[in-house]
């Protein structure tokens, strides 16, 4: 036993080095090869290595799972064995309720471009990163963070109200949005994205909050729950980019910043291209007779703010940094007129 532990952290320790001393950085995503996001992902892949040239620091991103566990990616970058990690911040809720506040206030925000400011110019990416100091030894640098989509959900059943949800089996990321669901009557069940549609094909769930609703059905989705409800009724699934402390520091004080003005603008340029192709099925969808997409009342929706409300606090008070990044939101929320 002794020995397969020194083998597994030399295994690691080489890896580390290999991928911090690459003039490749490998990113893993949370989406799947062939997803919407993936395809997305490549292009802008490409204008980075276009930017950086031939002689700079080259970028992959590869799919959920294509190195280490999707939970584990946290340990992978700051040990070097991932460069990168753009990924939903949420899934790692288990290590501190921070990352499921930072990850989704569940029916905060009215907008995507309101969280992606609070990510980008109202502390959320630096309350990110303190909570990274905590988890990772400081070995990792936050690039940024933000959702691109108000997520659609999937059901494979007619969910027209929030009493519609009472015993619904359905899958959701740990943390906020759980508890939000078990609140509104529902049973919550953890299962990573790339597991969702096979979940919803063999009937282990009736529902999902899954993705945007391009990528729900570009992933299948709408094959096995046709009763999508759109606009979403409460997610916009934070994504992060977090790099390597090392990988950064090799770069080029040009690269870093390039880096960062990289994601923001693909972050925004998700946004806009998921929202038109979002709109874009919906409407396709509606005019013919296979799919019933829901769009609930907004007493409903009202209903379920409420109930994620109460939540907020209840989740911030688990933990210290988790209290911090709940204030970090209401600060800027109260700023923006979102809240009294």
């Amino acid at each position: 036993m002794i020995r397969m532990k020194l083998t597994l952290s030399a295994i690691a320790l080489v890896m580390s080095t290999t991928v911090v001393n690459a003039d490749t950085i490998k990113i893993q995503a949370s989406s799947r090869a062939g997803d919407w996001a993936m395809q997305f992902y490549q292009v802008w892949v490409e204008k980075w290595n276009t930017m950086a040239g031939p002689d700079g620091t080259q970028m992959e991103v590869l799919p959920t799972q294509a190195v280490v566990p999707y939970k584990e990616t946290i340990d992978a970058v700051a040990n070097g064995i991932l460069a990168g990690d753009l990924n939903a911040i949420s899934y790692f809720t288990g290590r501190d309720q921070a990352f499921s506040i930072l990850g989704d206030l569940i029916s905060g925000y009215d907008t995507v471009d309101q969280m992606q400011t609070f990510c980008q110019y109202g502390g959320g990416k630096e309350m990110l990163q303190k909570v990274y100091d905590k988890y990772t030894n400081g070995n990792t640098v936050v690039i940024g963070c933000g959702p691109y989509t108000r997520e659609a959900f999937v059901s494979s059943i007619p969910i027209n109200t929030i009493d519609d949800l009472k015993g619904v089996k359905l899958r959701s990321p740990e943390g906020l949005a759980s508890e939000v669901f078990k609140r509104a009557g529902a049973s919550p069940v953890a299962l990573p994205f790339s597991e969702v549609y096979t979940s919803l094909e063999k009937g282990l769930v009736q529902a999902a909050d899954a993705s945007s609703y391009v990528n729900n059905d570009t992933s299948g989705m709408h094959k096995v729950a046709k009763y999508p409800i759109y606009p979403g009724i409460h997610s916009m699934a934070v994504l992060q980019l977090v790099i390597n402390k090392r990988a950064f520091e090799k770069m080029s004080a040009s690269e870093q910043t390039m880096l960062e003005v990289w994601y923001t603008a693909m972050n925004t340029s998700m946004r806009r291209m998921s929202d038109m192709e979002d709109k874009r099925l919906v409407a396709e969808h509606k005019a013919g007779d296979d799919i019933t997409v829901v769009d609930w009342a907004q007493e409903d929706r009202d209903k379920m703010r409420a109930i994620a409300v109460e939540a907020w606090e209840d989740v911030a008070d688990k933990s210290p940094l988790a209290r911090e990044a709940l204030d970090a939101h209401l600060k800027f929320m109260k700023q923006m007129g979102l809240l009294k």
